[in-house]
Parts: C-alpha cells; structure tokens; sequence
C-alpha cells in the first residue's frame, strides 16, 4: 500500500465517525473503513461511490476511518465526509473542495481544473 501523499487529506466528521462505529458495531467488523472512490460518469463527468470495506488494496491509500485509492485521492484532497441525519433521508455526504460545479440531481460534480 502506498504511503499517503504528504499533501494529501481526507477526513471523517464526528459525526460520520459516530455512524461509521455503530456500523462496525452492526456488522460485527471493527476493522470496516468507509471507502470512497471518484468515478468517471454522471450527468456532470464524475461521481462519488461510498461503501463499506476492509480490505487494502495495494494502490489504496488509507486516512482515519476511510480508504480510498490513488487515483480518487486526486479528486478527493481535502475533502471532509459527513453523516447527514434527517426526518427524509439519512446518509453520508462528501464535502470537496475540487467540485468546480455539481448536477442538478446531486449525484455527480466536476472538478476544478
């Protein structure tokens, strides 16, 4: 697994690690990270994929509580991902900093140049 780029960040807000514990806790996997990967596709050229996972691949890179690989990390560099709670909808949401603009459906964005 390669080092994490010095540079590099990518972190869990409290409360996603609350959420990401009572998972673990639920699966009975202390060791599931919440995997992030940027992928090619959406209505606005990328799209965010969140999973959970416990394995390491050998391109990963691995932050506290999230892995994801080296070539989403340069999509994702200092992104914060949080856990949204609400009467409709409960689920993770990425905050990037990279998304120049995002799609109308919320599913996709596309990056800073």
């Amino acid at each position: 697994m390669p080092d994490t780029p010095m540079t590099a960040s990518l972190t869990l807000t409290e409360s996603a690690v609350k959420r990401l514990g009572v998972l673990r806790e639920k699966e009975g996997n202390p060791n599931l990270l919440l995997r992030v990967t940027v992928l090619g596709g959406g209505c606005s050229g990328f799209q965010d994929e969140l999973g959970l996972d416990d394995k390491i691949n050998d391109d990963d890179v691995k932050f506290d509580g999230i892995v994801t690989d080296t070539t989403s990390i340069q999509f994702l560099n200092g992104a914060e991902v949080d856990y949204m709670q609400s009467i409709v909808k409960s689920a993770f949401k990425i905050r990037n900093p990279n998304e120049a603009a995002g799609c109308g459906c919320g599913k996709s964005f596309a990056p800073k140049m």
